[in-house]
């Protein structure tokens, strides 16, 4: 696909996604997230991706929702929903993909922004980096999945302070109250990504892929029905070409190579 507002690059197992809206902050209109959905919709489907990042160019990681493209339709309800239709589709399938999403934050990130970040598997943040819930700033309500992965992270009582009003969290603050992983140099953002990204996409992608799925499950089922998952899970991977390829590689004494399958 030709992307116009976000790029996508693919090497050595690892996709990279940057919003590429510099000048208006990365803020996503209706073409950002359809192009954002299609560009999940890859990762999905291509056996040779093995890990996703997420970042922005320039100063800004996103800076929520264009506000600007509410403004100039007659019907914003009908627009807000036609976004969202794409915005959700595509944090759905990042979270349902094998591959572990990596969001590595270099500026703000805000509304849209903010509900990505908690979504990813892993966020790694540049010590500048700041996050912002902001909808109820504009006297809107929070969409992009953040009332479902923000009290998982931080706790419901947080997570209420910061969608009613509107706290701004540095880096530290952040990783202090469990919204992102680990806080970076900025200069070193891509690079421990990257490295991240590369280590992951030579990994068991499907036993990565099973840990998110029983993860994501684990608050909605009873205890019972979850190690019933978790057995069925461990019993389909131990027969699976990285499940014999992990348990040989431990008896012979030797690093494994996966390949995902």
């Amino acid at each position: 696909m030709d992307y116009q507002t976000i790029r996508m690059e693919t090497a050595d197992g690892v996709a990279v996604i940057t919003f590429d809206r510099p000048e208006r902050g990365n803020s996503m209109d209706l073409e950002v997230m359809r192009e954002l959905m299609h560009a999940s919709l890859f990762c999905d489907e291509s056996p040779q991706v093995r890990a996703v990042i997420i970042t922005g160019a320039g100063r800004f990681f996103c800076a929520g929702g264009d506000l600007a493209s509410f403004g100039a339709v007659e019907d914003p309800a009908s627009l807000i929903k036609e976004m969202t239709v794409y915005f959700h589709a595509a944090v759905s399938r990042f979270n349902r993909m094998d591959a572990p999403v990596i969001a590595a934050v270099n500026g703000m990130a805000a509304g849209a922004g903010f509900s990505l970040v908690s979504a990813c598997d892993i966020a790694l943040a540049a010590s500048s980096a700041r996050f912002a819930s902001q909808y109820t700033a504009a006297a809107l309500s929070p969409d992009g999945s953040s009332t479902f992965f923000a009290p998982r992270l931080v706790g419901m009582r947080r997570a209420a302070e910061l969608m009613l009003t509107n706290r701004m969290l540095s880096a530290a603050e952040a990783a202090e109250w469990g919204l992102i992983t680990r806080v970076v140099d900025d200069e070193r953002l891509m690079e421990e990504a990257r490295e991240l990204a590369g280590r992951l996409a030579a990994g068991p992608s499907r036993a990565y892929g099973a840990v998110k799925r029983l993860l994501a499950d684990s608050f909605s089922t009873s205890l019972e029905r979850q190690m019933e998952e978790e057995s069925r899970s461990i019993a389909a991977l131990s027969v699976s070409a990285d499940g014999r390829e992990g348990v040989r590689s431990f008896l012979e004494k030797r690093p494994p190579r996966f390949t995902g399958e």
